[in-house]
């Protein structure tokens, strides 16, 4: 299992970017998919995560409303368009595999996910 995450960078305050995760190495559509965020001395923390057919998501408090996650099962691919982006949403974001597949409801442990992309940078200046 490869999980290969990309799209992250440097941007102003109030502005958008959008992460994108490439799975592979197993059945992409038989699992939910998350991204959580890490920032420098902080725990890792749920950001939002995606049913395996892409038909329900789940948020955290903190990005709802302003994060949006999505999912390409034809292209392995998964998303996470970020906008009105804020210096507290600067950490590595990391994109996981869910350890069971076809799941009934949405996980938000990150002791849940079992396969783990490397981060990319997300850095928000003020």
């Amino acid at each position: 299992v490869q999980l290969q995450a990309s799209g992250g960078g440097l941007v102003q305050a109030g502005g958008s970017l959008r992460l994108s995760c490439i799975g592979s190495g197993y059945t992409f559509i038989d699992y939910d998919m998350g991204w959580f965020r890490q920032a420098p001395g902080k725990d890792r923390e749920f950001v939002a995560t995606i049913s395996w057919a892409g038909g329900t998501q789940r948020y955290a408090d903190s990005v709802k409303g302003r994060f949006t996650i999505s999912r390409n099962n034809a292209k392995n691919t998964l998303h996470l368009q970020m906008n009105s982006l804020q210096s507290e949403d600067s950490a590595i974001y990391y994109c996981a595999k869910l350890s069971v597949p076809r799941t009934g409801y949405r996980r938000t442990s990150a002791s849940d996910y079992r396969e783990w992309g490397q981060g990319t940078l997300v850095t928000v200046s003020s």
